[in-house]
């Protein structure tokens, strides 16, 4: 069969990947999609349901090894790529910085030069709300002209891909885009960050560890609020362009742990407080005007709504 585009999505068996492809692979019957992911412990191929479809195929590799890149290129002959590929685990930055750089700078860069030597035409890179650094309170959300200002080995990191995805742009006249996310939340997500941890925490009758007073601000979307304005900029989004995808939703962690006790009927007697951790960010938002105004896209779930079909979610598959 004669497709319109080979897709190769780096990290499919992740959280937001794995989102991805089970809305996008059926959406699209005439892309092909190539599902390159390493496997490591924060993903899971069975999180993917699309692998039956003659549209789709998983291969293992690490971003890290050029030589793999190399003649997956020359086999597969992608014609455009969707990196989302990443280490994200801040807490894991601070105590293992190094594969941070190796994955999101160094495999970055393997990537954008493999799209540069094979003519890719579209390189979509998938980053965070994290390079912008830490809000006060008061401040205004960061728009896509902010200062990039990262304060963890981990923003650092998603911060230096990102540069590099804007320098192929600009000096070899790539055709790239570029999405920030505030924080995801939804099924499929690994049990490291908040949200499953702490819905997997109280449902095992465990308590839950909350950073400093709890009182840190983070925007939270929906993972498929986030696939579909992944989807609407990989399309219709300008060549050279950063696209901020919020779901408009901040909240104090402490706020989210009280509600998520709610749900699973405890009390706060199961908050733990802990120190808090090294350099922690008081608050990030994002302004998300530029893909409401120039794509039409905006975020449609509720976040209660989202919170207690996450929390059911989890209810429902105790191994995640």
């Amino acid at each position: 069969m004669h497709y319109d585009k080979t897709i190769l999505v780096t990290g499919g068996a992740g959280f937001i990947g794995s989102n991805f492809l089970n809305m996008m692979v059926p959406r699209y019957p005439n892309y092909r999609f190539i599902n390159l992911d390493a496997l490591t412990y924060a993903s899971n191929v069975e999180h993917v349901k699309v692998d039956s479809r003659e549209n789709y195929t998983f291969v293992q590799g690490d971003i890290r090894n050029s030589e793999m890149l190399k003649a997956l290129f020359s086999t597969e002959k992608p014609t455009h790529i969707i990196h989302f590929a990443a280490e994200s685990h801040v807490d894991n930055s601070i105590t293992g910085p190094t594969i941070f750089v190796e994955t999101n700078v160094l495999g970055t860069q393997n990537l954008l030069e493999m799209a540069r030597t094979h003519g890719i035409q579209r390189f979509h890179h998938v980053s965070t709300d994290e390079v912008y650094g830490s809000l006060a309170l008061t401040d205004p959300k960061s728009t896509e002209n902010a200062q990039i200002a990262p304060n963890s080995p981990y923003s650092a990191s998603k911060a230096s891909s990102d540069l590099l995805v804007r320098a192929y742009h600009h000096t070899y006249g790539m055709d790239t885009v570029i999405t920030r996310a505030s924080n995801n939340y939804g099924p499929h997500q690994h049990t490291e960050k908040l949200i499953p941890r702490f819905i997997t925490n109280l449902l095992a009758g465990k308590h839950v560890p909350v950073y400093g007073t709890g009182e840190n601000v983070r925007d939270w979307i929906h993972v498929s609020d986030h696939v579909e304005g992944i989807d609407a900029v990989f399309h219709h989004g300008n060549a050279g362009e950063v696209y901020n995808l919020g779901g408009g939703n901040e909240i104090q962690n402490i706020s989210i742990t009280k509600r998520l006790l709610l749900l699973a009927g405890r009390d706060e007697s199961f908050i733990d407080y802990a120190p808090d951790r090294l350099g922690h960010d008081f608050r990030y938002a994002l302004d998300t005007e530029k893909a409401k105004r120039d794509l039409g896209w905006s975020p449609k779930y509720n976040f209660d709504t989202g919170l207690t079909e996450t929390f059911e979610y989890y209810r429902s598959h105790p191994q995640n």
